[in-house]
């Protein structure tokens, strides 16, 4: 199924077009047809003298409204770019051009509308003119078919027209990920929250569960409907209404995308290959806030630019995107960019997650070239360049590649002399050059913990994953090669160069030692006033000889084992036992009772019922 959407300029005839086309009147506000004047977009549908069946978008022309206008424009496959034969070429004729062309829509054609009203000189000159303004343009060349709402004159020519030039148009692609940004949403009585949309990249079917983003909200699919006819299944191309069960209409908002969960997660920054239009009124500078729309949502941003100071009318360069509101983005989604009155440029997204970059620097500039006009090898070495550890699924984001091309270049990238890409495990990949600096950055990271804490044995795996910045999925992965490597040594839940090996000097192992021997002298009643130096108590505790049951209180090793063994026998005889009851038991004061209790409670070994403690799952 095919999209065609208007484009065009205030009262130039296109909702009296599209409700002569299919009989449906696209205004769907009363304010609309009392002002008689497209606000929001319209919906309608036709079937086409092949039997195609093609659904239709309209947009609102006035310049107060383009927002809505560019919300519609995504997911077109066909554009009909109205122009009144009374006037001619106006503002808003322009704008909505450069916004087609902006976007790539490539598919097109000129409905010369109130043939009526004009004799047949001035409807060539009228032609002449937009034949000469659509040159240079992804709709150069297109079609144009002079028309009558009033009369009919031309309807024919034109739904002939659709069929052919929709004759020639490629399917939508699949590639499994279906994404429907949300044009509308509304509540229907009897089955709740409705949105709708232009489904791209992948099928959606009733019963599946689904995820709305970026609010990460989760809901099901009750019911599917296009043209108003109920399907159990929607496919990539498709204007698509969708009954949602488990989430509130008050929760979905326009541009908000519905997908399949866990795939898609908003971003703040991007980088992308920015066009500003000739006919822009001024450059785009460094730094400039805009507005940015792409699908259906709308949010502002600052642009950066990577390879210039500025991008004069015309004009085009690496920029990164800094976005005020998190959107999720696909690689190869196209956006436009406006100031507060006019549209700027626009452009395609090459990268939706990017590490921070400075300006002027070569590698990522070709590397940025690489992922978006080189080879699918070329996309797929560019996308593990600039991001690490990667699974195969975020390659295919970054890339756009489909999966399964994905993992053939990720093959041939491996077995290359010398290889290119190394693979961790079956679904965790990397750059041999960043494997190398992430190599670096542990070695760097682990060294500067020996350095500040000689006596521990390592550093905590946790704080190594965040150090170097990685996903926790992918992280066991990373560590189990940086210990194949030798570069790393795992030592319990910690990780330590080769060369480590904690020791206390003389004077430390003194005071150390008689530390140990004034503990066992009072075994369950541990002096709490003469602990080491902070470092020390933490080096015996990792050596096993004392135990800190709290910030005031450490036991000896053996003290420790001797108090549980009791308690716990203790509680094996009779269920339960109270702290005054451990107290008893160990002929000791409270505070020690309560510090074993406590500590055995977070241990999992106890757990707290009332005044007593009972045996965790008893």
């Amino acid at each position: 199924m095919f999209v065609i959407g208007t484009a065009g300029h205030v009262d130039h005839g296109k909702s009296t077009l599209v409700k002569a086309l299919t009989g449906i009147d696209p205004d769907r506000l009363q304010e609309e047809k009392e002002r008689e004047m497209t606000i929001d977009l319209g919906f309608a549908w036709l079937t086409l003298p092949s039997g195609r069946e093609v659904s239709v978008v309209d947009v609102p022309g006035h310049e107060r409204f383009i927002n809505n206008m560019l919300a519609g424009v995504h997911g077109m496959d066909l554009a009909m770019l109205v122009v009144a034969a009374d006037e001619g070429v106006m503002p808003q004729t322009r704008e909505h051009l450069a916004i087609l062309d902006l976007l790539g829509v490539r598919r097109g054609l000129v409905a010369l509308t109130k043939r009526d009203r004009v004799d047949d000189d001035w409807l060539d000159l009228v032609r002449a003119d937009v034949v000469e303004l659509l040159k240079g343009t992804s709709l150069a060349g297109a079609p144009t078919v002079a028309i009558s709402s009033t009369t009919g004159e031309g309807l024919d020519e034109l739904k002939a027209l659709l069929d052919r030039l929709l004759s020639e148009s490629a399917p939508r692609r699949d590639v499994g990920r279906p994404r429907l940004p949300i044009d509308r949403s509304f509540v229907m009585p009897g089955f709740g929250t409705v949105v709708t949309g232009t489904l791209v990249d992948g099928s959606l079917t009733v019963g599946q569960e689904i995820e709305l983003v970026p609010s990460g909200l989760r809901a099901r699919v009750r019911g599917l409907q296009s043209h108003r006819k109920h399907r159990e299944r929607a496919e990539p191309g498709q204007r698509t209404a969708v009954n949602l069960s488990g989430v509130e209409h008050g929760d979905v908002q326009r541009g908000a995308v519905l997908t399949t969960p866990g795939w898609l997660r908003p971003t703040e920054v991007f980088d992308a290959r920015l066009r500003v239009t000739p006919w822009s009124p001024q450059s785009v500078k460094h730094n400039e806030v805009v507005t940015f729309h792409t699908g259906t949502a709308e949010t502002q941003a600052r642009i950066r630019l990577l390879d210039s100071k500025e991008l004069k009318p015309g004009a085009q360069g690496w920029t990164q995107l800094h976005l005020h509101d998190p959107l999720p983005l696909v690689k190869g989604d196209a956006f436009v960019v406006r100031s507060a009155e006019w549209t700027l440029g626009g452009g395609t997204i090459a990268d939706p997650s990017p590490a921070r970059r400075r300006h002027f620097q070569a590698a990522d500039l070709a590397r940025l070239e690489a992922s978006v006009s080189g080879s699918p090898r070329d996309a797929v070495l560019a996308a593990l360049e600039g991001h690490g550890v990667m699974d195969a699924q975020a390659v295919a984001k970054a890339s756009g590649l489909l999966e399964p091309q994905i993992r053939e270049q990720l093959a041939v990238l491996a077995s290359e002399i010398p290889p290119l890409v190394l693979s961790l495990s079956k679904d965790v990949f990397i750059a041999t050059d960043g494997w190398e600096h992430l190599g670096k950055q542990a070695t760097q990271a682990v060294g500067a913990f020996h350095t500040q804490f000689p006596l521990r044995r390592g550093l905590p795996k946790e704080d190594l994953r965040s150090r170097l910045g990685l996903a926790a999925p992918l992280f066991p992965a990373a560590l189990a090669r940086l210990v194949a490597d030798a570069t790393l040594v795992e030592d319990g839940p910690t990780v330590r160069l080769l060369a480590h090996q904690p020791h206390l000097n003389a004077e430390e192992q003194r005071l150390a030692d008689a530390y140990v021997q004034a503990l066992e002298a009072q075994p369950f009643s541990p002096p709490t006033d003469r602990h080491p130096e902070v470092e020390v108590l933490a080096f015996l505790a990792e050596q096993g000889r004392v135990v800190r049951l709290s910030q005031e209180v450490v036991f000896g090793a053996a003290a420790y084992q001797q108090a549980t063994e009791r308690v716990l026998a203790r509680l094996r005889e009779k269920g339960s036992i109270t702290v005054a009851e451990v107290r008893d038991l160990l002929s000791t004061s409270r505070k020690y009772a309560l510090a074993i209790m406590e500590h055995l409670d977070q241990q999992h070994v106890t757990r707290r019922h009332g005044d007593e403690r009972v045996l965790v799952g008893k």
